[in-house]
């Protein structure tokens, strides 16, 4: 009996310890939302964070109930975001947002976020091409970005412009102008439809292009596509009289390398090639105006960061995930999607 009594009691004591774990929980009314962020290092990446912090609070606001963001920083390592995702599977938040360290390697996510029912979304990096199915179709989640070849539809778009307002950008005269291509990823979606697009659109148009060199890939990095330059232009010099770059921080690393060679300074009388970016950071517009860069194309990153921290507040109440909103889905996707799009910006005052 005095076993049984004691059995009784420890019993007892457990069950209210696991209820008032309960209770505590239940009374806690926040929605508990974590962010996987492939680098917090990347410029544009930090003004949706940005953005998804300010949207956090004006929603918590706005639909009365708070949302408590907690980010990670996977430093541009898979490994790392896999150890982050195994912390926040222990935690048991209401939603996950996923900026993927690396497109190729969503289902590893998938699976861990699956198995323990935790719901979550993609942005910004899309997950690779071969994973569609299985990360996107499959499981019915949500990817936020932007139409892929837009940027570089723009990009062409805007090199076509520059060229029929002033002829000279094809410093040689033989009717071709002669390119670079920066690229961000070789597997990347993004990377890819603005490398191919930018060109295409261009020659779609009516222009002449030819590649001085082969596409230079710099993960997106401005040191990276300095030291890139340097080395392309030690090998074709000036021959090249266009920079295409799929985003601001290689295009600025472009910039910083031909400021060495005398060209892209701003200065009346200097050389000039033509720079194209895309994102609009804050720096490649101060670099427009003071005559480094010629154009980018702008990713609205306030944009991207409302509609991670709406559609992530549907998908951690388990609503679908456009309810009450005013998005819609895309039609040419075969999995759930909208898109943010973007702007072309050629003049900054």
């Amino acid at each position: 009996m005095k076993k049984w009594g004691l059995v009784l009691c420890l019993l007892a004591v457990t069950f209210s310890l696991f209820a008032g774990g309960a209770k505590e929980k239940a009374g806690d009314d926040a929605l508990d939302i974590r962010v996987l962020v492939w680098k917090y290092d990347d410029t544009y990446g930090s003004t949706v964070r940005a953005a998804m912090n300010k949207w956090a609070a004006n929603y918590s606001k706005e639909l009365g109930k708070e949302i408590k963001l907690t980010m990670y920083d996977a430093a541009d390592d898979m490994a790392k975001q896999i150890e982050q995702a195994t912390i926040i599977v222990g935690d048991k938040p209401d939603m996950v947002i996923i900026n993927l360290a690396e497109v190729a390697n969503g289902q590893v996510l998938v699976d861990m976020f699956d198995a323990n029912d935790i719901p979550y979304l993609f942005y910004n990096k899309q997950p690779a091409a071969e994973t569609t199915k299985s990360v996107l179709v499959d499981t019915g989640t949500i990817f936020i970005g932007t139409l892929a070849r837009q940027a570089g539809d723009m990009q062409g778009q805007i090199l076509y412009d520059l060229y029929n307002a002033d002829k000279s950008i094809d410093k040689n005269g033989d009717g071709v102008l002669q390119y670079i291509m920066f690229m961000g990823e070789p597997n990347n979606d993004e990377a890819i439809a603005r490398s191919r697009y930018s060109v295409e659109t261009a020659k779609s148009l009516g222009l002449k292009l030819e590649a001085v060199s082969d596409t230079l890939v710099c993960n997106w990095d401005q040191a990276l596509a300095q030291e890139a330059m340097t080395a392309t232009w030690a090998s074709v010099g000036n021959k090249i009289e266009v920079v295409f770059a799929n985003n601001d921080m290689m295009a600025l690393g472009a910039v910083a390398a031909l400021n060495a060679y005398g060209y892209n300074t701003g200065r009346a009388g200097d050389k000039e090639v033509v720079v194209i970016g895309v994102d609009a950071i804050d720096a490649a517009l101060e670099s427009i105006k003071n005559g480094g860069m010629t154009a980018t194309v702008q990713q609205d990153g306030d944009a991207m960061g409302k509609a991670n921290i709406r559609i992530a507040y549907n998908g951690a109440l388990g609503k679908e995930w456009l309810d009450g909103t005013d998005y819609k889905y895309t039609t040419e996707d075969e999995f759930k999607c909208i898109r943010i799009p973007y702007a072309m910006i050629t003049e900054v005052k």
